[in-house]
């Protein structure tokens, strides 16, 4: 298992190594030898976008999670299965989708054998942010769903707050709909039954408003 990296004194960002004019797989490609911040260091491997190359949809979250960051996946550890069952019952099919993350690599600490999620900090998003608008750039997504806080301040300013305007379709230059909602692991670590019911039935609900979108891209 890795320890964590010392912290750098500048955090660089990855804009030098994304290729001009490159298609998904050479991005791909080149961000999987990217190091532009600490958290490279501690990842087993780059996690990637994946799904359909022009998806009318892009899914954005924040990080890969620990199976994310062994299988190369995102999205296929518990809040990923969490997502796929909310986006069937909003009526969307994953297939029409991209899925990625804002941060590339799984930032964590060491706690015993375990590795825990850690919270990247505004620096190391804004070093990653040329891997999102490379991937946003190429798929031309329709409508952008951000889940969780990180992915909405990367796209829509730090002063974004989910819990202020979750919900609400926004114009941006990244898509000509940008919608935030809270990120599926939210709900997995709501108190109780009952809280994480109320929780996916709001969190489906969001998805709904965008499925009519999606269908007619």
């Amino acid at each position: 298992m890795k320890t964590m990296a010392g912290p750098r004194k500048v955090i660089e960002t990855a804009a030098p190594l994304v290729p001009a004019h490159g298609s998904l797989a050479q991005v791909r490609e080149a961000a999987s030898h990217c190091r532009a911040c600490p958290i490279g260091e501690l990842g087993t491997q780059t996690v990637f976008g994946e799904g359909r190359a022009h998806a009318p949809l892009m899914l954005v979250g924040e990080q890969p999670g620990n199976e994310e960051d062994l299988s190369g996946h995102p999205f296929v550890g518990p809040a990923g299965k969490l997502l796929d069952r909310a986006l069937e019952e909003a009526g969307i099919d994953r297939q029409l989708a991209w899925v990625t993350n804002a941060v590339k690599h799984f930032k964590w600490e060491p706690r015993g054998k375990r590795r825990i999620h850690a919270k990247p900090s505004p620096l190391e998003i804004r070093a990653c942010l040329p891997w999102l608008e490379a991937e946003i750039s190429l798929v031309k997504p329709k409508i952008i769903v951000c889940l969780g806080a990180t992915a909405a301040q990367a796209l829509l300013g730090k002063d974004f707050r989910v819990t202020r305007d979750r919900g609400r379709l926004l114009a941006s230059p990244f898509a000509a709909n940008v919608m935030a909602t809270i990120h599926p692991s939210a709900i997995l670590r709501a108190v109780g039954a009952e809280s994480r019911e109320a929780e996916m039935r709001h969190f489906i609900e969001d998805l709904k408003m965008v499925a009519g979108l999606v269908k007619a891209a």
